[in-house]
């Protein structure tokens, strides 16, 4: 049985990982050491890993699914506004039926809140 998908994601600096998930997501840190952190955030986890080969290459979109979207982003708006991406900054209703907005850092990695 198959639980959970964690994914790694790749920064030039560690801090910029960080700036994004723990103070903009409100994340947790498990672990950290100079080039990997584990964070964390309602059984949500990723792995924040600094390489400037990797992070030069990848710059990924990820989704996350929640069934608190609106708290979510009353949190998120208060916390970090200047993070709400700038073409998904409210939450909206799409095409395909989710309620979605979205956050995106100075490297261009983008998390996509999702409510179906």
């Amino acid at each position: 049985m198959m639980t959970r998908l964690v994914p790694n994601i790749f920064y030039s600096s560690l801090s910029d990982g960080l700036d994004l998930f723990v103070k903009c997501l409100g994340f947790r840190i498990l672990h950290q050491d100079a080039t990997l952190a584990v964070v964390e955030r309602d059984g949500a986890k990723a792995y924040i890993v600094e390489s400037a080969e990797f992070a030069a290459k990848d710059r990924p979109q990820i989704a996350i699914e929640t069934d608190t979207i609106d708290e979510l982003y009353r949190e998120i708006q208060s916390r970090a506004p200047e993070m709400l991406h700038p073409n998904s900054n409210r939450v909206e209703k799409k095409p395909w039926g989710a309620r979605e907005f979205g956050v995106r850092d100075k490297t261009d990695v983008c998390v996509v809140f999702r409510q179906f």
